[in-house]
């Protein structure tokens, strides 16, 4: 199978979930995570392996079609793209992973990863011992890893400069820790995980540096930062556009009490659901076409320069905060209907608002981009 029909297959195979996924919205909400058979069903569909290398069972996909299938899955429930969004974007780590180690791990075709920054963005303690290392800390905001059966737990080298470390360890030699009490994205079980003096064999301690990577694929030479932002940017795409299709069909039967007519013969009503499709897709039309320039352009090149990665992160902001302006313009005219839990507007309204307060998404991202674009020397570690 191509590039091109894998990738159609995927979305296909999305598309199909929807109906099912949005079933399950309460449950996932209320439970705090994904039920065990729609994991089962996202797995046999390959949707957490989308971004995992081919020699590794992975469909090693490009990163245009790959954002179209997250923000397909975001359009029945933003909780569970994020959760695959999360899982796929921590596959950047396995390129720089030894074979044998990824080889070992993704044998099971369940295979699932998740990891968070260490708790107060402190990372692990990790010293070094014959063989490996001994692991000591507390992780937050694991998407996902509720599911999931390998977690990624970043560690500075005790005794060492600059020396840290992605730690690949199952995740039945973890403490979870139950935190994850939101308001948004609350299906995501984010919840945090700790151990105490684990040790971990050296062969586990993956070093993300430019120099260690293993997969060749063009895929690989993009950061972290580089694929979960456009990630995140099409969970909020897909939240955008459920709200407003919601107000659409909403506005056409709503009438206002002691009025006669539904509030889509509202001029007011009319020009802001206009806006508001304009606006989504503008900033859907910016986050692809620059997508697809920027990988078209790493594929021919084989490079990917500084230029191209800010390109990539001030599409993937602006997607996230013009998604939040749609979902919000929805709330809006939704007027006293959108607090109500069984209406299709308030879990919305929450879950975007989450996508905008995690880092991937925070407006600090304009300040950086905009430095660059002056001229200024950007923290390349956003980008």
């Amino acid at each position: 199978m191509d590039s091109t029909s894998k990738g159609e297959a995927l979305l296909a195979a999305a598309h199909a979930l929807a109906p099912r996924i949005e079933a399950e919205a309460d449950r996932i909400e209320q439970d705090r995570r994904a039920p065990a058979d729609l994991v089962e069903a996202l797995l046999e569909a390959g949707l957490f392996r989308m971004l995992l290398a081919r020699d590794l069972g992975g469909f090693e996909l490009d990163l245009p079609t790959y954002v179209k299938v997250i923000e397909e899955l975001a359009r029945a429930d933003g909780s569970i793209a994020w959760c695959i969004g999360q899982a796929n974007g921590l596959l950047n780590y396995i390129a720089y992973a030894e074979p044998r180690v990824a080889r070992e791990v993704f044998k099971d075709q369940a295979t699932i990863l998740a990891n968070g920054p260490g708790e107060n963005n402190r990372p692990g303690i990790a010293t070094p011992v014959n063989g490996g290392f001994h692991i000591t800390g507390k992780w937050m905001f694991a998407s996902g890893i509720m599911h999931a059966n390998w977690l990624l737990a970043v560690c500075n080298v005790a005794n060492a400069d600059h020396d840290q470390r992605l730690m690949l360890i199952p995740k039945s030699s973890a403490t979870l820790h139950d935190v994850w009490h939101v308001s948004g994205l609350r299906g995501t079980g984010s919840q945090s995980f700790s151990v105490d003096d684990l040790f971990v064999a050296s062969d586990y301690a993956i070093r993300y540096a430019p120099e260690c990577r293993r997969q060749p694929g063009v895929l690989y030479l993009f950061s972290n930062n580089g694929l979960f932002g456009p990630s995140f940017g099409s969970v909020g795409l897909g939240l955008a556009h459920s709200a407003l299709s919601a107000i659409v069909d909403f506005a056409a039967g709503k009438v206002p009490r002691g009025m006669e007519r539904s509030i889509r013969e509202n001029a007011v009503v009319q020009s802001s659901v206009a806006l508001a499709h304009a606006r989504l897709g503008a900033a859907r039309s910016y986050l692809h076409q620059t997508l697809t320039e920027v990988w078209a352009s790493v594929c021919a090149s084989g490079e990917l320069h500084v230029a191209q990665q800010a390109a990539v992160r001030l599409a993937s902001t602006h997607a996230t905060h013009e998604a939040a302006a749609v979902v919000d313009a929805a709330y809006t005219l939704a007027g006293s209907n959108a607090i109500f839990a069984d209406r299709p507007f308030e879990r919305r309204f929450r879950d975007i608002h989450a996508v905008t307060q995690q880092l991937q998404g925070r407006r600090a991202h304009y300040e950086n981009v905009g430095a660059y674009l002056l001229g200024l020397e950007p923290n390349r570690s956003f980008l």
